[in-house]
């Protein structure tokens, strides 16, 4: 009789606001017990235990460990059942493809890495992708996927989940991401750029509801993610955050993306592995001559390193982008007044060789007001980052944007979340 009760709310009554409510501060860890569940919610005890066995009934709690006394009888715990279903990450990179699946708590349960060229295109990269996740899957036990996240190296029109005029992304503009993975899994899938994810996993790792924070990512490309009060701030098309292709000023480099003096075609990874082997090939020496002349290639990854291990030349080429780099981040902190800026990506790996000159510029070039609390900071560096951050974006979605339009039905589904999105 619950399940039909359940099935038949159709509008937010104070039973399914209860219910959604109880299930949430379970979710969270706000309240674990059945009495902790009265003193919050402020439901009485006849209340609360019928829409916990309600909850049960329905497969999203269960009954865990006998919590610590407070005088009485122990109080029995209560958990999310973040085992039923599983939620499916493919982070996109430039040269790379990274995938795995995570439990509905948001932890990591397997992954999978490769080299790849995103220029490829769509329909080979993704079914790249879709194939990894096939040989992950394969070795876990068939639990239902309830949601998936992809990351893309470009912008993105969140609500469609298309590219729009991805710089690095040939063939990829327009085109319907959400709906291949949507085919293959029969799930919700929501498409965003790679750097949001990583700042979702920046606010799940520091835990704090109110957070202003920017990621600044210089890999081969640049691009900077921006959190609001807690919030993904994407702009009215998606574009929000793309400083790699903000101007530098006199120059007049090419862009990958077709223009003249865009900051990644002087600071990004692409840009650097071009001025080094420029340098090469004009007799420098040191670390990197001797990696072309062992017949190893130039990448972003190895001018940090050498940097890290006093090259001259990596030296200079990581501290020129990192000065033209915070002179952009600068202009954000003015403008968007940040508690935190995170610093990711291959280059940044050149740790304070690229960081210090980053804070010299920041401090310089911005306001002392905006920079009187401002913490500048490198990431974590962890491969799994982006995939955590996935799994982050895809529980804030189904639990925090669309639960009440599925909740019903006891796991989500694409008509009932994406038109709700």
């Amino acid at each position: 009789m619950t399940r039909e009760s359940t099935l038949r709310f159709g509008a937010q009554t104070d039973e399914v606001t209860s219910l959604l409510r109880i299930v949430n501060l379970v979710r969270t860890g706000e309240a674990t017990t059945r009495p902790e569940i009265g003193r919050v919610t402020g439901l009485g005890r006849g209340v609360v235990t019928q829409r916990v066995d309600q909850a049960i009934d329905m497969g999203f709690l269960a009954d865990g460990e006998f919590g610590p006394s407070s005088g009485g009888r122990a109080p029995r715990t209560l958990r999310f059942r973040s085992e039923q279903g599983r939620i499916v990450v493919c982070a996109l990179g430039a040269l790379h493809i990274r995938v795995g699946i995570a439990s509905l708590d948001g932890d990591i349960i397997d992954h999978s890495h490769e080299q790849w060229d995103i220029a490829k295109g769509p329909a080979e990269t993704i079914e790249q992708a879709l194939e990894m996740l096939d040989g992950i899957l394969a070795r876990h036990p068939d639990v239902p996927v309830w949601g998936v996240a992809v990351g893309i190296p470009g912008p993105v029109d969140f609500e469609s989940g298309r590219p729009v005029a991805p710089p690095i992304m040939p063939g990829w503009n327009g085109f319907d991401v959400r709906r291949r993975f949507e085919q293959r899994f029969d799930a919700p899938t929501w498409v965003d750029n790679d750097v949001n994810l990583l700042v979702f996993s920046e606010r799940a790792r520091r835990d704090e509801d109110t957070l202003d924070l920017i990621f600044c990512k210089v890999g081969s490309g640049i691009g900077a993610g921006l959190l609001s009060r807690g919030r993904i701030h994407r702009g009215a098309n998606g574009a929000a955050g793309d400083i790699g292709h903000v101007r530098v000023r006199d120059s007049d480099a090419q862009c990958r993306c077709g223009k003249i003096g865009c900051l990644e075609a002087e600071a990004g990874g692409w840009a650097l592995v071009r001025d080094a082997e420029l340098a090469v090939a004009e007799g420098g020496g040191g670390a990197l001559a001797r990696l072309v002349d062992g017949g190893a290639p130039i990448t972003p990854e190895a001018i940090a390193v050498s940097a890290m291990d006093g090259d001259a030349l990596a030296i200079s080429l990581i501290q020129r982008s990192a000065r033209l780099v915070g002179e952009s981040i600068a202009a954000l902190v003015n403008m968007f007044n940040p508690g935190v800026i995170v610093v990711g990506g291959a280059v940044s790996s050149a740790g304070e060789v690229f960081l210090a000159e980053i804070r010299q510029r920041v401090y310089e070039l911005s306001l002392p007001l905006a920079t009187r609390d401002l913490q500048i900071v490198r990431s974590l560096g962890d491969e799994k980052e982006p995939l955590r951050g996935g799994a982050e974006m895809v529980r804030e979605q189904l639990f925090d944007a669309t639960f009440p339009r599925w909740f019903a039905d006891g796991r989500p589904t694409i008509t009932e979340v994406m038109a709700a999105s």
